[in-house]
């Protein structure tokens, strides 16, 4: 059993998160998901509805996969210390380590992206290059695996990042087995990314 543990923060953004957590949990003899925030208790997201952190940054930063979405809230939680510290103490701990869209911001803040690939939501891309310059940014992928490291472009792509993830670790039937029980038509080409564009939201 692989605990995923799915960070939380002020402003989420709702598929960044639940699209891949609702593939993951179609394997619920491998996978357990434990939502995480700094503090315990009712976390709103950008549109609106709240998630329950089941555990807090003070109590656990020991998972085998680390999924950080992105978001509105990322504009503010890049400069906060307890969250990009607690990234950095979990993602090291972590087999693999995943965000979506601006969520790789998190990540870059936290030290963890120094000369690794990487991407992030392309109508945004600059403005998180900015921000975070030490990753080897990729302008053009529907999302980037670099070893134990994966990062998806903007919202919907975490959901191709987290089928990968899932091959990775069930193999390719697993992988699209998940893809048909969502209905969902799987892009499998990381490099595919039809939303390969600059500007800030």
């Amino acid at each position: 059993m692989r605990e995923i543990g799915a960070v939380l923060f002020d402003g989420f953004e709702m598929l960044d998160l639940y699209g891949p957590l609702e593939l993951f949990s179609m394997f619920r003899d491998e996978f357990r998901i434990v939502t995480v925030a700094e503090h315990t208790g009712p976390v709103a997201a950008s549109g609106g509805p709240a998630t329950l952190a089941e555990t807090c940054f003070d109590h656990r930063d020991n998972f085998d996969l680390l999924l950080v979405p992105g978001g509105a809230g990322t504009r503010e939680q890049y400069k906060n210390i307890a969250m990009t510290d607690w990234i950095k103490r979990a993602s090291a701990r972590a087999k693999i380590t995943m965000s979506v869209c601006t969520g790789s911001l998190l990540l870059g803040a936290a030290g963890t992206l120094i000369q690794r690939k990487a991407t992030t939501n392309k109508l945004a891309f600059d403005w998180v290059v900015e921000r975070a310059p030490d990753a080897d940014w990729q302008r053009s992928a529907r999302w980037v695996e670099d070893g134990d490291l994966f990062t998806a472009s903007g919202v919907s792509a975490g959901m191709d990042m987290s089928l990968a993830v899932i091959e990775r670790l069930l193999g390719p039937k697993a992988a699209q087995d998940a893809a048909n029980w969502a209905e969902y038509i799987r892009n499998d080409n990381p490099a595919d990314d039809p939303f390969a564009m600059t500007g800030v939201i």
